[in-house]
């Protein structure tokens, strides 16, 4: 019997920094490599706002497709009618912009983490792709590794008995030594009119963890959102989140999750693992101790209570000099849903986004982070120049 042709999805790249090298080069990976067979990818166009050459010099830095098209505005990018699907990879400060600019383009739209700045972005963007029937998705990528899904799969067996606490960290040691940091104010980790900080940036990961485990398998008819409580330390210059612990407790479930990120000290100090597990998932019966970094665990670890640890090795599948990162897993997930018509994906549905989104708001509003209006107003603007370029491009 013939194998079946694969269904192919062509990806529209929108900006081109160090997060869509990434992602291009893993959507460039041989698909078999990893197992995969039912579904292939193709870069048909890129954009930037720096213009045509800037994309041009990106394709061929990733030994790209040379067919692909460039463009130096977003606006042709999603009127390209070879893209099916937008990947929104610009900084998160322009990320309710960008995207509701190919959502309006009637494009399906995979957009990187943190989706937005604020709640009320993030259900816009759901409300207009729902109105228009078009598949949106937060680019996650933690949450497809075959080792998450095997981790929820585990605690929803009991195999830990009933989970009562998440503790999940990722933070980076930036800190000189004389309380300044590597960057300067105007790098984007730190930059306010990037919305930078730590909560947007390392944080998602650290919440990835607590939502996916205390949240996301919680059943749908008893779904709860958290009490949230946060503590924050602010960029002595710029106001952004240096330090920042969130407890979000789930009453109804007799659950806590704790998740923890900051700029000053760091999750793993020596880069072996020394310190010990990024993330714990305890329940009644044992734990899940993750292994650092919480955006791409290298193992994990499971702990029971009546005796016994099982070590797990995660390794991302290489495709030989293409290598291969982990992120061509959230995409092949767009794929099976674009051809299945889903609409989102059940593993990172849009409702538990706006959740996520609800929490981090709070959060920065609390420790008292001031974000400018053009990065924080839910009004969609094509002419914004956070699609056109511009100062704050």
């Amino acid at each position: 019997m013939a194998s079946q042709t694969p269904y192919t999805l062509r990806w529209g790249i929108m900006a081109t920094g160090w997060i869509a090298e990434t992602f291009c080069k893993d959507l460039l990976t041989n698909p078999a490599a990893r197992g995969v067979h039912d579904v292939a990818h193709k870069i048909t166009a890129v954009a930037s706002l720096q213009g045509p050459a800037r994309a041009t010099s990106f394709l061929q830095k990733i030994d790209g497709p040379t067919d692909a098209a460039t463009y130096g505005t977003y606006a042709e990018l999603v009127a390209d009618p070879d893209v099916d699907i937008i990947y929104v990879a610009t900084p998160h400060s322009h990320h309710f912009q960008n995207a509701m600019l190919a959502l309006e383009a009637g494009k399906n739209v995979l957009c990187e983490k943190a989706f937005t700045v604020t709640e009320s972005q993030t259900r816009k963007l759901v409300e207009k792709a729902r109105s228009k029937g078009l598949f949106l998705m937060e680019a996650v990528w933690t949450r497809y590794f075959p080792w998450s899904i095997q981790i929820r799969e585990l605690v929803k067996s009991g195999a830990i008995g009933r989970v009562h606490r998440v503790i999940s960290d990722l933070s980076a040691g930036d800190d000189k030594g004389d309380g300044t940091l590597t960057w300067d104010d105007s790098h984007r980790m730190v930059n306010a009119e990037l919305a930078g900080g730590a909560l947007l940036d390392l944080g998602i990961y650290a919440l990835t963890w607590v939502f996916q485990i205390l949240y996301h398998l919680q059943p749908e008819a008893e779904k709860e959102a958290p009490v949230v409580q946060a503590a924050v330390l602010n960029h002595p210059t710029t106001g952004t989140d240096d330090q920042t612990t969130i407890i979000t407790h789930f009453p109804a479930h007799r659950s806590t999750g704790i998740a923890l990120t900051g700029l000053r000290v760091a999750t793993d100090p020596d880069g072996k693992g020394t310190a010990g597990p990024a993330i714990r998932i305890q329940g009644t019966k044992g734990e899940i101790a993750v292994a650092h970094p919480a955006y791409r665990p290298e193992r994990y670890t499971v702990i029971k209570k009546d005796g016994g640890v099982e070590v797990v090795d995660c390794a991302v599948p290489k495709d030989g000099a293409r290598g291969g990162h982990g992120m061509f897993w959230e995409a092949d997930e767009c794929a099976r849903c674009l051809r299945d018509g889903k609409k989102e994906s059940e593993g990172m549905p849009l409702e538990e986004s706006i959740v996520i989104m609800r929490v981090m708001e709070q959060t920065w509003r609390a420790g008292g982070v001031v974000y400018p209006d053009v990065i924080t107003t839910d009004v969609f603007d094509p002419q914004s120049p956070l699609n056109i370029g511009g100062k704050k491009a």
